[in-house]
């Protein structure tokens, strides 16, 4: 292990789960940036140009790099796009752009090792560079396993020795869809078989005394890709290295789901100090990618400075949790148990979601479709969308219209206790309130806490019973760690109350005019750090419901906002899921135009997985949990799948949507739009 290593305690995946704490890899050097150490966190993407277009290729690197890529990674499926890497490389450098190239190659040793001696780093995935994959179910005796071990190292032994040679980086790059028969054989489509496909390949680069490696876990999965990163480095530790991480949850989509399910994985995983390099993949140009990945690493940057400044400045000591690993499970998920308060929170139901109208104006009810309930003055009705909140809160002020008769309303304690009718509407405490109200009658009873609270004396005359819901708040600076260790004390503690976790935000970014920033900048920061803080506990099974507030956001984007973060977690779907790669010069049709078509007519099918994939690299393997797949398989030509299995193959793609759409009707999983 690298010297400047931080040594962890045994099972341990990070510095810290209270603090947070940067983990220290081996610094290895790529091109003139060096990754890993003390080094900031890199930022990168890939083209999307055939690798064969030079000048399209240097244009689009060009962009990107001025937009913040410190790593640029362009396709090399053959010999003839290595050898032209040295081409696009040459007349960068001649324009003045010194961007280490990254050559990114998938089943061909061959066209890596041309790459080698061309670039400063080349990506292999170890699912198909010399191992095999075609979705066959084989078993493999300890032998046969050991024989295949051996035939790879031979296949592998090669490029590692040119990459010594020319001073070439490596990273190995384990996809959660792509993971080969033997692996697949034997650990089945798990984060512990990510974990042991990089492993092999990077204890025979240790064999060979080659040690400059960057590791990536990739999944369209956060809560696996999460998994596997946490395992990936608690495996590594125990076995002496320190390798940097590469994080990136592969085919996150576009939009807002795109940059929320991706900031639910590598945000997550950035709370936790892990990652010396981010790429967000977004079925977008490029150059977009950069600024989200900006957006999420800045957050770390300026909560270390900020750190440094506080333990300067202060003698009081950080908080200090005894941390039981019996009572967290990080590898796996497994919800909270909880008790079901009123058939509505907790338990085995879904998680709830709260938005704040206290602001809104509450004479209209036109004011409710931003919180999925849309108003028909005409039928003197509301019509409820896929994402309507469960819960408004609406502090003390009452509103002058009807609600509908599923929302139930939130009031301040002292304003709930003058309604004449109650029905629906449920008190707000505050610790002390609850504590000392005279009136505790409602159905549910919702509480206001902080983790610091747990440790008080009012606390402890806490009155317990099952219309108890906690609503944890944090002001702290590493809030997602706070609220985390709240959800482990309750643990230890065996309090089985249900949480919904509340994350407050305030967005005024003043420009260099002092003017405020517009809204579409609130907008992204909003889902990014959200998904972050509330994404990192509810991929732990952490929290019965979510409320964000954000005054600076408009409330129809926050509703969206948190039911993405529940649909990137797994933990309640509202829409059609889009596994949509983000392109690259292997890609056979317009990504985005044809994620955009397929999205327009199949975005009404709530609950379903539809893979969109380039090619055939980022086919079956990478939409590993899609129910159907539209894959790219020649020029003008799509093969169409349900699961991993091909159904109809090298049809016309002037047809395939349509035909698309006919394999789900047939299976019985298609609705009309309304």
């Amino acid at each position: 292990m690298n010297a400047d290593a931080v040594k962890m305690l045994p099972g341990r995946y990070c510095n810290s789960l209270t603090e947070y704490s940067r983990f220290v890899t081996r610094e290895v050097n790529i091109g003139d940036i060096p990754m890993g150490g003390q080094n900031p966190i890199r930022i990168q993407s890939m083209t999307t140009t055939d690798t064969m277009d030079t000048i399209g290729t240097v244009e689009q690197t060009i962009r990107m790099v001025e937009a913040g890529c410190e790593y640029v990674r362009i396709t090399a499926p053959s010999i003839k796009e290595a050898n032209n890497l040295a081409e696009i490389k040459k007349q960068l450098r001649q324009r003045g752009y010194n961007v280490p190239l990254v050559a990114d190659i998938h089943f061909t040793p061959n066209a890596a090792e041309v790459a080698a001696r061309i670039v400063e780093k080349v990506r292999v995935n170890p699912g198909n560079y010399a191992d095999k994959k075609k979705f066959d179910i084989l078993e493999y005796t300890d032998l046969e396993y050991r024989a295949e071990l051996e035939r790879i190292f031979q296949k592998f032994t090669p490029l590692v020795k040119i990459c010594k040679e020319y001073g070439t980086a490596m990273r190995i790059g384990t996809n959660h869809g792509s993971l080969s028969d033997r692996i697949m054989s034997r650990y089945g489509d798990t984060p512990q078989g990510m974990v042991e496909s990089a492993m092999e390949f990077i204890r025979m680069c240790e064999t060979l005394g080659y040690y400059s490696l960057v590791v990536s876990m990739k999944s369209s999965n956060p809560q696996v890709m999460v998994q596997a990163y946490r395992l990936l480095v608690q495996t590594m530790v125990a076995e002496g290295m320190n390798y940097p991480l590469h994080l990136g949850v592969t085919e996150a989509g576009d939009g807002e789901d795109g940059r929320i399910k991706s900031a639910v994985g590598i945000g997550t995983l950035l709370e936790d100090g892990l990652g010396d390099t981010v790429r967000v993949s977004l079925t977008e140009e490029p150059e977009a990618e950069a600024p989200v990945a900006i957006s999420l690493v800045k957050r770390y940057m300026d909560r270390s400075e900020k750190l440094k400044v506080e333990s300067k400045n202060s003698e009081v000591q950080p908080s200090t949790f005894n941390f039981q690993p019996s009572t967290h499970t990080p590898y796996e998920y497994k919800k909270r148990e909880t008790y079901e308060a009123n058939a509505f929170i907790g338990g085995h139901m879904v998680p709830r979601v709260v938005i704040d109208l206290s602001r809104a104006n509450l004479k209209d009810p036109a004011v409710l479709g931003n919180a999925g309930y849309l108003y028909s003055p005409i039928l003197d009705k509301y019509n409820m969308a896929d994402q309507s909140v469960d819960f408004v809160y609406l502090g003390d002020c009452l509103p002058s219209f009807d609600l509908p008769g599923n929302l139930k309303q939130l009031y301040n304690y002292a304003t709930w206790k003058t309604l004449k009718v109650k029905t629906l509407c449920h008190p707000l405490f505050t610790l002390r309130e609850y504590i000392e109200a005279d009136n505790r009658t409602s159905a549910l009873n919702l509480v206001r806490i902080t983790r610091a609270d747990l440790d008080t004396e009012a606390f402890g005359n806490l009155p317990l019973d099952r219309s108890l819901v906690f609503v944890l708040e944090t002001n702290e600076l590493h809030g997602m760690a706070d609220q985390r260790i709240f959800f482990l004390k309750l643990q230890e503690m065996e309090l089985d109350v249900p949480v919904i976790v509340k994350r407050s935000y305030d967005f005024d970014v003043v420009n260099e005019e002092g003017a405020i920033q517009n809204s579409a900048i609130n907008t992204q920061k909003l889902q990014l750090e959200a998904a972050t803080d509330l994404g990192a506990l509810l991929v732990d099974g952490f929290g019965d419901g979510i409320w964000i507030d954000a005054q600076q956001v408009a409330a129809g984007v926050i509703t969206s906002t948190a039911f993405g973060i529940l649909q990137a977690t797994r933990s309640r779907i509202s829409k059609t899921e889009y596994i949509s790669c983000p392109s690259c010069g292997r890609t056979l049709f317009d990504l985005m135009e044809t994620t955009q078509m397929i999205r327009s007519r199949t975005s009404h099918l709530k609950g379903l997985k539809i893979g969109i994939m380039g090619c055939i690299v980022n086919g079956p393997g990478e939409m590993a949990d899609a129910d159907y797949g539209y894959v790219g398989s020649g020029t003008d030509k799509v093969t169409l799948y349900r699961g991993k299995e091909a159904v109809k193959k090298n049809i016309n793609s002037a047809n395939a949507l349509d035909e698309l759409i006919g394999i789900i009707k047939g299976d019985g999983n298609w609705i009309e739009p309304v």
